[in-house]
């Protein structure tokens, strides 16, 4: 879809001025030892796909990467090697994700109508779904990708099933989640001053009384946790690629 149908299908204006902040902290702490993110699929690292993805996307103004401080070379590295010249910030990350996604967002400037939180470790994520989710969150306040629940759901009680839960209306939650930045800053700050431990921002909005709109995520757009999880991802990557070898 061109980007004048977009912006016309979705009532806007004009384009949106929106920061994307990419929570790039953690440990990899199931990858068998590897991290994650620097884990290179055809010669590149998974956060280079990453950065990738919000590098072409017309609607992102610029990235804000949160890691550790000891990434910081080699994200920097990875900005000059791919030219992602979008990525204006590399800050530290905190203990928690949702430390590392405040200081993410205090991180961005004034002019930033909405802000775009990406987990980095979601590489096969493409540009037609930020691009929805943005301009859904510019029309409506908040916003997220989602795909239906496609598994049976069971609750269960000491190992045992008790339940099962009906799949109607159950969504996977994605990301990038976008949102007003005068929205998720208040969500962010009311779940640290009332230390609820909130899963996702979507989570953090909600409990602020915010709506959160969903759009049409995609199978593709994994969030890699474990070992496997690579293998899967680099599977989606490099059906996208011509070239196949990887290391």
């Amino acid at each position: 879809m061109s980007l004048y149908s977009l912006i016309k299908n979705h009532k806007i204006k004009k384009p949106p001025t929106c920061t994307a902040v990419i929570a790039a902290a953690g440990k990899s702490l199931r990858c068998e030892g590897e991290d994650k993110l620097y884990y290179n699929i055809n010669g590149k690292p998974v956060l280079a796909y990453t950065l990738e993805a919000f590098q072409n996307c017309t609607f992102i103004n610029d990235i804000i990467v949160v890691a550790g401080d000891d990434c910081f070379e080699r994200i920097s590295d990875i900005c000059i090697k791919y030219k992602l010249d979008k990525v204006s910030l590399t800050i530290k990350g905190g203990q928690k994700r949702s430390e590392s996604v405040m200081n993410g967002i205090y991180a961005v400037t004034k002019k930033a109508r909405l802000i775009a939180v990406h987990d980095g470790a979601r590489p096969c994520i493409d540009t037609d779904i930020i691009d929805r989710t943005v301009l859904k969150a510019a029309a409506c306040n908040a916003a997220a990708p989602a795909v239906a629940i496609a598994s049976t759901v069971k609750k269960a009680e000491d190992g045992v099933i008790s339940e099962t839960v009906s799949r109607e209306g159950l969504f996977e939650i994605q990301t990038p989640q976008v949102f007003r930045a005068e929205v998720v800053k208040a969500a962010m700050s009311n779940a640290v001053r009332k230390s609820i431990d909130v899963t996702d921002e979507c989570m953090a909005v909600e409990r602020i009384g915010v709506p959160v709109h969903i759009v049409e995520g995609s199978r593709r757009n994994i969030k890699i946790t474990d070992a496997a999880d690579l293998k899967i991802a680099e599977t989606f990557l490099l059906s996208s690629n011509p070239c196949k070898e990887s290391r």
